[in-house]
């Protein structure tokens, strides 16, 4: 993987002259969230902004899920067919439904994840650490330019060596950030669906993996699944002081 010196041929030619000409008059309903996106790209010496989040970080089921998003270009048409766009945990279900085709459609993305056996032997953040990495490389081999990646939140990407720059409640503020929150956490939703449909004692298509009294009442009568993180039963559990020997590791 290679960086591109300034006047190499990046994936999209014009997407830095397309930046650079865009208006804030053109921008609409969410426009804070796009020119902080535009600015952040002028200030840089890349091409090309990626935005990057997680979804998953605090349940007690299942994968931790990340995805990357590059906007090639910035223009009304975008403006228009993403004016929802906002953190994913600011819209509603069926707003992030309708939005995460378009996002899949308008940007070069990708979606990663951890899985639970993972996170307990390497720690959740590490694994959050893994899946931003892997869907960032992953959207940097596809764009083949240099690009300067947004993190959400005030932790760099560990073992990422390319140009990152943290930005705290970067959903709320960033574009691209916004967009990569709402794929992972959709692709997450779905899964635990999928899980749900293996499990339904849990409870999960509705916690969502999270510890829910439904949920916690469900690991005291069943014990454990193989997609929950042994981990954070231990800590949470002990915490809620359930008998440890109930559970069946």
């Amino acid at each position: 993987m290679k960086f591109y010196k300034k006047g190499s041929k990046p994936y999209s030619q014009k997407s830095k002259d397309v930046v650079k000409n865009a208006k804030p008059s053109v921008i609409k309903d969410n426009s804070e969230l796009f020119k902080f996106d535009i600015e952040e790209l002028k200030k840089s010496k890349c091409k090309l902004i990626i935005g990057t989040d997680e979804a998953g970080r605090g349940p007690a089921t299942g994968p931790v899920f990340a995805a990357a998003v590059c906007f090639l270009k910035y223009d009304e048409e975008l403006f228009q067919k993403l004016n929802k766009l906002n953190d994913s945990k600011q819209i509603s279900e069926k707003t992030r439904l309708e939005l995460y085709p378009i996002i899949k459609e308008c940007t070069i993305n990708s979606i990663t994840m951890v899985d639970e056996n993972m996170i307990d032997r390497i720690n959740i953040l590490n694994a959050t650490f893994e899946a931003m990495k892997n869907a960032c490389m992953d959207v940097v081999r596809k764009v083949q330019t240099t690009c300067m990646v947004l993190v959400d939140g005030n932790f760099k990407v560990k073992g990422y060596e390319f140009p990152q720059k943290t930005v705290i409640k970067g959903d709320s503020k960033s574009a691209s950030i916004a967009a990569a929150s709402v794929l992972a956490k959709v692709e997450r939703d779905n899964f635990m669906l999928k899980l749900d449909a293996e499990f339904p004692q849990y409870s999960w298509k509705s916690n969502k993996g999270y510890l829910s009294q439904a949920h916690i009442d469900a690991i005291k009568k069943y014990g454990p699944t193989k997609y929950h993180r042994k981990t954070f039963l231990r800590n949470i559990l002990n915490n809620q002081k359930i008998e440890q020997q109930k559970l069946v590791f």
